[in-house]
């Protein structure tokens, strides 16, 4: 089963935020945090897919978001650069699949 880690981010009247998850869907899960009917922590905000890894299997997936939640100065640098860009909220680079990426994903090590 395919399963994907990903980082959100969103900018409203208390500043920018990012929110790291797993899921097996990711444009389901993109369109259910908007919807309000995602994490709790989401809600009454509008998020945009800021990263994404693939990983071959749900214990992957969970270890390194697990990893990633700790790691707030990589959210932090990762928010800034593309905010930086433009388009950053409304264009996300396509991989060969089809699937929605802020950059080819692969499977990371935690360092």
């Amino acid at each position: 089963m395919r399963c994907f880690v990903y980082i959100l981010g969103s900018t409203g009247k208390g500043g920018h935020r990012t929110y790291v998850g797993w899921t097996n869907d990711l444009d389901r899960r993109l369109a259910r945090h908007n919807a309000g009917r995602g994490a709790r922590s989401t809600r009454g905000r509008i998020w945009s897919l800021l990263y994404a890894e693939r990983y071959a299997s749900r214990q992957e997936a969970m270890s390194r978001e697990w990893y990633l939640k700790r790691d707030r100065s990589f959210r932090k640098r990762l928010f800034k650069v593309v905010q930086g860009r433009a388009d950053c909220n409304r264009t996300i680079a396509k991989n060969r699949s089809g699937s929605r990426f802020a950059e080819e994903p692969g499977v990371r090590e935690p360092a």
